[in-house]
């Protein structure tokens, strides 16, 4: 049985242009209802969040420091400080929390 790959990259191309192009097509007013709109407004704020925690928890030597470090930056976060704030304080958690455990 052999297989043609340039039939399945020619079928992946398909699929991923009419993806992008039939919203573009289909779609010509702007999306009034408030559900969709507001379904659509926190896709990315929920993609990123997937894609960034695992790595988060297995980007260290032990995944206590990393949700720990998570903890840290959910609280500080909340509390208004800036990003850099909040990934520094995470970068220095995850340091002493993997140089006390991995004594």
């Amino acid at each position: 049985m052999t297989h043609n790959v340039y039939l399945y990259i020619a079928i992946m191309a398909g699929v991923s242009f009419a993806i992008r192009v039939l919203p573009l097509t289909l779609i010509r007013r702007p999306i009034t209802n408030r559900f969709l709109r507001s379904f659509l407004y926190y896709v990315p704020y929920v993609t990123l969040a997937v894609m960034t925690f695992p790595a988060i928890v297995e980007a260290t030597q032990t995944p206590v420091a990393g949700a720990l470090a998570l903890v840290v930056g959910i609280a500080l976060a909340f509390g208004g400080a800036s990003l850099f704030k909040v990934s520094a304080t995470c970068c220095v958690t995850v340091l002493l929390v993997e140089l006390l455990l991995c004594r």
